[in-house]
């Protein structure tokens, strides 16, 4: 049930709220992952040598703009910024107040990648389309597939952070200091995987929104990030009902900020499917930067790298020591 923060004018219940719960329960096993997600929650197994504790992976390269080979692309229509300071909040289903988009217009979100097989075919799409979106990460995914997540950043895509482990912060079991390590150990995370420090944007789990760490978002001068319409891609059967959900729901709003989770096996079979409708439509993707990036907390910092215990023998990152040279 959803605690209606008085910081701002929100809704009471939104259909939104439970997009990202159904995933709160989905932590991986490390070793061997499936190609798409597990249906039950685990909590992945230490590995078995750990004498050193694991470095930072290298940064992504610098995103290079290119021009567009695809003439038929949706590509990016308009690129905003925006300045988190005070914690401003975004998406109609929580936040009315800074309804930024245009008619016809849509910001493309993904929650809690990075994830095998999924993300990367996400970012193939977009990629082909020539256009951006928002990826919320959890920290613990980070951590897991961090060449995964360099390929989002190196795509230019936004990255924010979703927690550590996707906790439901309005879990009344939670002291404020347990939510606020939640929220500061996803960002040291991403940060971790990167190598650079994300952006300064984030979206609670299940969209939950306690009122306390609404405030706290503010003081650390974090945006949050609700959404206009959810594709409840997390219990669709198939792709299509997927590009089906969100097509009707803009159709009747006109525009919104659309929340999706790169870590389905469906939104990514989806995702060719809605650009071309979406495009059919006369729908245009606007692109999210903000500002300046998060600044984070040493302190969370060290206990990112101090429970990252990898074998000494696996020090070096993934791209200097597997190359793909046929397909």
């Amino acid at each position: 049930m959803r605690i209606k923060a008085t910081f701002f004018v929100a809704s009471a219940l939104s259909v939104c709220a439970f997009s990202s719960a159904w995933s709160q329960a989905l932590i991986p096993q490390r070793t061997n992952p499936p190609p798409s997600p597990p249906p039950a929650a685990t909590q992945p197994p230490a590995p078995a040598a750990t004498t050193a504790a694991a470095p930072a992976p290298a940064p992504a390269p610098t995103p290079i703009k290119a021009n567009c080979a695809n003439p038929n692309a949706i590509g990016v229509a308009r690129v905003v910024q925006i300045d988190t300071t005070g914690g401003p909040g975004f998406g109609f289903e929580h936040f009315k107040q800074l309804d930024f988009l245009r008619d016809k217009e849509v910001v493309l979100t993904f929650d809690d990648g990075p994830w095998p097989v999924n993300t990367p075919s996400v970012l193939k799409t977009l990629a082909e389309e020539c256009t951006k979106a928002i990826f919320f990460p959890i920290g613990k995914h980070a951590t897991y597939y961090p060449e995964i997540l360099k390929h989002v950043a190196a795509e230019g895509h936004t990255i924010g952070a979703h927690t550590w482990s996707h906790a439901n912060l309005n879990n009344k079991k939670l002291t404020d200091d347990q939510r606020k390590e939640e929220i500061e150990k996803g960002f040291s995370a991403v940060k971790w995987a990167l190598g650079a420090a994300p952006s300064p944007l984030f979206r609670f789990p299940a969209l939950q929104h306690p009122p306390a760490m609404v405030t706290y978002l503010g003081e650390r001068n974090i945006s949050i990030w609700s959404c206009d319409l959810d594709s409840f891609d997390f219990k669709a059967s198939t792709a299509k009902k997927i590009v089906d959900t969100v097509m009707t729901k803009l159709d009747k709003n006109g525009k919104g900020i659309v929340l999706m989770h790169d870590f389905q096996k469906h939104t990514a079979e989806a995702l060719p499917e809605l650009m071309t409708r979406l495009k059919a439509g006369g729908y245009k993707v606007v692109q999210v930067k903000a500002k300046a990036p998060m600044t984070t907390i040493a302190q969370y910092d060290e206990e990112v790298v101090k429970g990252l215990k990898l074998p000494t023998v696996s020090s070096r990152p993934l791209n200097s020591v597997v190359q793909t040279i046929s397909e």
